[in-house]
């Protein structure tokens, strides 16, 4: 008997909360311009290599197959963003089923994970991030259904996942690390005695391979990368703050994710999946350890919201189901406000409208970018507005050069954005 076949209602349930995440995307990806990360891997989209200085080649892969089959407009640059985005969701129904959740749980589940600011945010743009946070949910899934069932196929599913997810972004060590500190902490420590381990791995090394090739073969670019990144801005990252956002971000969606680490942390019925409480208390340390901002924990969130929604159904079992999924309304319903702050849904008059009154009541942290500074937006918005016009600027200003010395002439820019743009406008 099937997957589906088994749990036909709940399966649709999640792929419903799934299209309603996909649909908020839609609805909204093609409003403002290209951000200025997105022009960078367009722009790598038409280097394709093996690695580059920022990042691993994934997410320039991406890019280039975007651009060949959708186009390259805004709308077309930001559907498998989105498309991710909404597979998280659909993991995340998964992971509760897994821990034999029922569909109370999954509504609670997926409800937090598709209204929680941090996911809106980071689940459209043209970036590693989001398909770094659906490796790692891919990740720690296969490594429940190993414990699950004891079939290898999980573990070798799982080197798989890790080897993209290295190829996408190198936080993926990162989670790889809890996984095995949380499993070795845990009473199920045992299952990493399998030798098939030894094929995961090897999977998983094979897949990251080229780009590690190519990182020694160009001495290493990603360590003075890290370093670059270290002195401009992860210096300047506060602990405490980092620690705080972990529950800001989410916003009221934190309440699930919350009953979910406490959950795993004193239930006896799921306590051979405690591992992923562990996991993410150790993604916590090192990310606090090394001053990493706040979205390289993002795709340890979705188990925990699994759980949390298991929780839920173990505290509201006992009440009608209208007053239920109406506490469940109520917990997440704040979250509703903070939509125009992490998806561009509205105009942008509207929109600094809207961050102005919200900054007067106290809600400065949305508008607070990586200079510490408080501005009229958020960076995400103002890194999407102008670039067109630079191009314009910059075509106006190579049109008054001779023709004869056009052929020999080099444009200097301060920064990748301004590049990128300079490079996708240039045919307008």
């Amino acid at each position: 008997m099937s997957f589906y076949s088994r749990h036909p209602k709940e399966v649709q349930i999640i792929a419903g909360f799934a299209l309603i995440k996909l649909f908020i995307h839609l609805l909204s990806n093609s409003h403002y311009g290209f951000h200025r990360d997105e022009l960078l891997y367009m722009a790598m989209s038409e280097h394709l290599d093996w690695g580059y200085k920022e990042v691993p080649p994934f997410i320039a892969g991406i890019s280039w197959f975007s651009y060949t089959v959708f186009g390259d407009s805004v709308f077309a640059m930001r559907i498998l963003p989105s498309l991710a985005s909404a597979l998280i969701v659909f993991m995340t129904g998964l992971f509760v089923l897994a821990m034999n959740g029922r569909t109370f749980s999954i509504v609670a589940a997926c409800a937090a994970m598709v209204i929680s600011p941090s996911f809106l945010a980071s689940g459209y743009l043209l970036q590693p991030v989001v398909f770094d946070q659906l490796f790692w949910v891919l990740s720690a899934y296969f490594m429940v259904k190993h414990l699950q069932t004891r079939k290898t196929n999980y573990i070798y599913l799982l080197g798989v996942s890790v080897g993209l997810g290295m190829l996408t972004k190198y936080t993926m060590a990162l989670f790889v690390i809890a996984l095995i500190g949380g499993l070795l902490i845990s009473p199920q420590r045992k299952v990493l005695l399998n030798k098939d381990w030894l094929m995961a791995f090897a999977i998983a090394f094979i897949i990251f391979l080229p780009n590690l090739i190519w990182q020694l073969s160009h001495g290493m670019p990603v360590i003075s990368h890290m370093n670059e990144l270290k002195a401009s801005q992860l210096d300047y990252i506060d602990p405490l703050s980092t620690f705080t956002q972990l529950f800001i971000t989410h916003a009221s969606a934190s309440v699930v994710w919350l009953s979910g680490l406490i959950y795993l942390f004193f239930t006896k019925s799921n306590s051979r999946y405690i591992f992923i409480t562990y996991a993410f208390i150790l993604v916590v340390i090192l990310l606090l350890a090394f001053n990493g901002k706040v979205y390289y924990s993002f795709g340890a969130f979705p188990m925990l919201f699994a759980a949390g929604g298991i929780c839920m159904q173990k505290v509201m079992g006992s009440i009608t189901p209208p007053l239920r999924y109406g506490a469940v309304c109520l917990i997440l319903a704040p979250s509703l406000l903070l939509i125009p702050i992490v998806v561009p849904i509205l105009s942008f008059r509207s929109t600094l409208r809207f961050f102005e009154f919200t900054t007067s009541n106290g809600l400065e942290f949305p508008v607070k970018w990586e200079d510490q500074g408080t501005h009229d937006t958020t960076q995400d918005y103002a890194d999407m507005l102008g670039w067109e016009e630079i191009a314009k600027h910059a075509s106006t200003a190579y049109q008054k050069i001779p023709t004869e010395e056009r052929a020999k002439t080099t444009l200097i820019t301060d920064n990748y954005g301004q590049a990128g743009a300079i490079m996708h406008f240039s045919n307008k």
